[in-house]
């Protein structure tokens, strides 16, 4: 029996370990590296004794160690990092052999760095990985994209570390999405999702607390009870635990995290995409400006003492009001969502990849940030219609949202009415609204853009794409008439 290893892994920070563990309890043997040669052994001497690990000072050790193909997977920061380890294993691999970028990779780096590696003989995949340290250890969502034919290879493992989900249970929440950089590309729009989702909770908070003067108690109730219902998933689930932690003092732990929101980018990214393709992705770039907003604190301090708005008090009925925000979460949940599909199959069109779009909200069903069970949802809508334009025009969904819209309206006039921020309630709304129309004013605006650069413009009364010119400014009433 050979003493060689199954699968081998670069970068030993906590994801790293935990997914390393994972490999290995499925009965795999696990070579490790990592640049700094002392965080190898005390992995071995400690979490890894008496496992099947085999710990490696260099990259050329670990190659050494690893059965045909190999599969060296890395679990560093996205960036140069990846260029040079790619570089260092170049030489020392076969024809055939697959390099695995694990991290939070730009998917354009991804697609080059595919092109490159298969230029030189080698596979390659781009596999973007969610849950964080816990669902590394116990059962990620998993989106690998790269070289075709590294998927037989690497699908084994993949799955077998992956969440599982179904009746069963035996579902793996790890399926191949497609060429190049199509792995990380999903991984990306589910970020973006997680950042809408995670806007949409703290603002409905927000709501509750300030205009209904909920104390966390109450808070944790509330969404112990929306756990329960069609908003169950794992960021209500967390949401609601965060109420019940006390500070040593006995506070709520809550109220003394200072309110300045970071970012890893992968967001923004989206967002920046999404203007890119032309397509509206509007709660995701809401979310990011909401985060950068609350990142101006010293000068939101300064300004509260200034500037004065309305008394943020809710006179009405309360309990009515709890449910008129669960239903407009419920509701801008699902234009999230629906924007961040419309993405993928803009970016599926424009990068000529084949994604099946029920697989892909399957992946998101365990393991990963935005796992729920509306998913199961996404996944039914795609099957009956693989085409479908845009979830709110499926069945379900458009019924789900036309239930909701009358509460939703209700909580964002209400909000404006306050004086509570609710961009991300806004502008999923205004998403909506705008879709539902067959006409939207941006026939002035192309008169507009015609009238001060002969932009040109087309006509509801001509064909599509036949394009006008007038000289407004010669046809125009003057004002003095």
């Amino acid at each position: 029996m050979s003493n060689l290893c199954d699968f081998g892994l670069i970068g030993l920070a906590v994801m790293g370990e935990n997914l390393a563990l994972n490999v290995e309890s499925r009965g795999y043997r696990v070579a490790v590296h990592n640049r700094t040669t002392s965080v190898v052994d005390d992995f071995i001497a400690g979490r890894a004794k008496g496992k099947q690990f085999v710990g490696c000072s260099t990259i050329e050790e670990l190659v050494k160690n690893l059965a045909r193909p190999r599969k060296v997977m890395m679990l560093i920061k996205a960036g140069p990092a990846v260029d040079a380890v790619i570089e260092s294993l170049l030489p020392l691999l076969d024809q055939g052999d697959i390099i695995i970028d694990g991290g939070n990779t730009f998917y354009a780096d991804t697609e080059r760095r595919t092109k490159y590696v298969e230029e030189k003989g080698l596979l390659y995949v781009g596999t973007g990985v969610s849950g964080g340290e816990e669902g590394a250890l116990k059962g990620p969502s998993m989106m690998p994209g790269g070289s075709p034919a590294a998927w037989e290879e690497v699908k084994p493992i993949f799955q077998a570390i992956a969440a599982k989900v179904g009746p069963q249970g035996d579902i793996p929440c790890c399926e191949w999405v497609g060429p190049r950089g199509a792995g990380h590309y999903v991984k990306m729009v589910h970020n973006g999702i997680e950042y809408g989702d995670m806007q949409l909770i703290c603002e409905a908070y927000f709501l509750m607390k300030e205009a209904l003067g909920l104390s966390n108690d109450e808070l944790y109730d509330v969404f112990a009870d929306w756990n329960r219902g069609e908003l169950d998933s794992y960021l209500i689930e967390i949401t609601r635990d965060i109420f019940s932690v006390k500070d040593s003092d006995g506070s709520h732990l809550v109220d003394k995290v200072l309110d300045r929101a970071g970012a890893k980018g992968t967001g923004k990214w989206m967002s920046q995409l999404a203007l890119d393709l032309g397509v509206p992705s509007t709660l995701v770039t809401e979310a990011v400006y909401a985060r950068s907003l609350s990142a101006l604190k010293e000068e939101r301090v300064r300004a509260s003492q200034v500037l004065q708005g309305p008394k943020s008090e809710y006179e009405g009925d309360k309990q009515a009001f709890i449910e008129a925000v669960r239903q407009a979460l419920y509701a801008s949940k699902i234009v999230s969502y629906a924007q961040g599909f419309v993405q993928l199959q803009a970016a599926a069109a424009e990068h000529d990849w084949p994604l099946n779009y029920g697989d892909c909200a399957m992946l998101w069903r365990g393991g990963c940030i935005i796992r729920a069970v509306f998913l199961d949802r996404i996944k039914e809508a795609f099957d009956k219609d693989s085409g479908l334009e845009n979830l709110l025009l499926s069945p379900y969904f458009g019924e789900a949202v036309d239930q909701s819209q009358t509460a939703w309206r209700h909580v964002v006039a209400t909000s404006a009415t306050l004086g509570i921020p609710v961009p991300a309630f806004a502008t999923a709304l205004a998403y909506y609204d705008g879709y539902r129309r067959d006409r939207l004013p941006a026939n002035l605006l192309q008169a507009q853009r015609d009238y001060f650069g002969a932009h040109t413009y087309e006509r509801i009364d001509k064909p599509r794409g036949e394009t006008f010119h007038t000289d407004w400014l010669g046809d125009r009433r003057s004002p003095d008439s």
